[in-house]
């Protein structure tokens, strides 16, 4: 063998290496995940039934081929309704998670940019925020606002934006002290064509990375919110609220409550899994 063979054995490894299949898990995660998404998007796909219709002959029957995760104890079917339950469930950590990262974006900017006393002033109460755990910080804002479910989306967003508030705040800094912002400084670039050109794309990356991960503790915190009352109304089908009216059944029915905290916990295992991913293909494409 010659030495240019040798060399193109080894650069045709090196590309088989680098272009290694996904993981089968991440197939799978990925998978799920679409199928929540269509059954939250079109739950009439799956089940012509409807989520609210009640009948008392059929109440507290177990699983089986006529209802897939049986029945509760008013006869409404299970799997009715959480599929139609979906949409409502992650349309609540989905609107958590866009205003948090919204409100973090322009904390995070403010303070990185707003000068020395912005920058005390707005870290200091990220700090004291912070210091709550964001359930806790997520049930006081909901004292204040009141009950339903734009108000609990409101209350998980302003739960979550201290977090995302002081990553953006580094982010923002590196790129601010970085030698092309500087120049565009020098050059006599206005301010807010500096944060839309230069600082504001070069934080976006981390922030949706971070939003993905963090979909899953936004969706926790909404569904716990709403088993403790705070955000729909019987009979609206919404995971957290179907946990809440099973408790009482664990002993008898344990499919009213089992089934709903199932897709509660396949949701976020799967976005985890999708999103701890991106975040490794991004920490390893920013350390190239």
């Amino acid at each position: 063998m010659t030495a240019i063979d040798a060399a193109v054995g080894l650069g045709r490894r090196s590309l088989t290496r680098g272009r290694r299949p996904p993981r089968l898990g991440l197939v799978l995660a990925a998978g799920v995940l679409l199928l929540i998404i269509l059954i939250a998007v079109v739950p009439g796909l799956f089940t012509d039934r409807s989520p609210t219709g009640t009948a008392s002959v059929d109440a507290l029957r177990g699983p089986s081929g006529t209802h897939w995760f049986g029945t509760d104890q008013l006869g409404r079917d299970v799997f009715t309704r959480v599929a139609h339950g979906a949409g409502r469930s992650l349309r609540l950590g989905v609107g958590a998670t866009v205003l948090g990262v919204l409100g973090g974006a322009v904390l995070g900017l403010a303070a990185a940019l707003g000068g020395r006393a912005a920058d005390t002033v707005l870290m200091r109460l990220a700090d004291v925020l912070l210091a709550l755990p964001p359930l806790l910080l997520a049930l006081l804002a909901m004292t204040v606002l009141g009950n339903g479910a734009w108000n609990l989306t409101l209350a998980v967003a302003i739960s979550t934006v201290p977090g995302y508030a002081r990553m953006v705040r580094a982010e923002a800094l590196v790129v601010r002290r970085s030698g092309y912002v500087e120049a565009a400084v020098g050059l006599g670039l206005r301010r807010w064509l500096l944060v839309a050109r230069h600082i504001l794309p070069n934080t976006l990356g981390p922030l949706l990375v971070l939003a993905t991960v963090g979909f899953g503790t936004t969706l926790i915190a909404a569904s716990s919110l709403s088993f403790l009352g705070f955000g729909a109304e019987p009979p609206t089908p919404e995971w957290g609220l179907m946990l809440s009216e099973g408790r009482n059944y664990l002993s008898t029915a344990w499919w009213i409550g089992v089934f709903p905290g199932a897709a509660i916990a396949v949701t976020v295992i799967t976005v985890n899994v999708v999103g701890r991913h991106a975040q490794a293909r991004y920490t390893r494409r920013t350390s190239r």
